[in-house]
């Protein structure tokens, strides 16, 4: 099965010693895989490394076999992400939003557009201004636009922050629907136990910038562990 992203010995210390290293990790096609830690374990810094948002102080990242650092260009076309709060635009509608990135990818159709509305359903709110959204629903128009260049990584830092049940368990939805059916693979961080354990296939434990371990979420389930109870332990070992 095809690696979408491989990293490997991944560092950044930032000025004030806090930082990642020793970061090796891979996801396949279609996998969904959870960073789960602490604030200020490092999940972002890991995220922001793979979409070259920070410069790395060492390491190798390659996306659908492409070095970062080599050809960043070409490598990044495979990524879509979400980090930190949606950046989409109140006074235009759903469907504006869309228009306005699509001018960003000269080689796609404007009918994705309708094929990403679809996949999130948000179809039928197309011609609703963003400003009336619920935070969960502009959630979904975030993920509408990460994907939009068919990527075949998508980048979630906390996806499910200040979401009601309704909206998670939607958002939920659509992330095993993309990673199913399309085959997309997500690389999601959260603090929030319960929605890592729902939403992944595996999850790697981060402590003060270094992985704990790396677990099948099913695996851990078969033991008759809760996962929560699997976090601490490792947590506090």
């Amino acid at each position: 099965m095809e690696k979408v992203l491989k990293v490997q010995n991944l560092k950044k210390i930032y000025k004030n010693g806090r930082g990642i290293s020793d970061i090796n990790l891979c996801i396949d096609q279609g996998e969904v895989l959870g960073l789960l830690g602490p604030n200020g374990s490092g999940k972002t810094t890991i995220m922001k490394s793979v979409t070259g948002l920070v410069r790395i102080d060492n390491g190798v990242i390659e996306v659908c076999g492409i070095n970062l650092s080599d050809n960043f260009e070409e490598a990044i076309r495979n990524i879509g992400c979400l980090i930190e709060n949606p950046s989409v635009i109140g006074n235009m509608t759903c469907y504006e939003n869309l228009k306005l990135i699509s001018r960003f990818y000269k080689n796609i159709s404007p009918e994705r557009i309708d094929t990403v509305l679809k996949m999130t359903g948000l179809t039928k709110y197309k011609d609703d201004k963003v400003k009336n959204f619920s935070l969960g629903m502009k959630q979904r128009l975030a993920i509408s636009m990460a994907i939009y260049q068919n990527p075949k990584l998508v980048i979630l830092d906390e996806p499910a922050n200040g979401l009601d049940i309704e909206a998670a368990k939607e958002l939920r939805r659509i992330i095993s629907d993309l990673a199913s059916e399309f085959m997309i693979s997500f690389l999601i961080s959260s603090h929030q136990i319960h929605e890592i354990e729902m939403l992944c296939n595996r999850v790697m434990i981060i402590r003060e910038g270094k992985i704990l371990d790396d677990c099948d979420i099913k695996s851990v389930k078969e033991k008759g562990i809760v996962l929560e109870d699997y976090f601490i332990e490792r947590i506090n070992s």
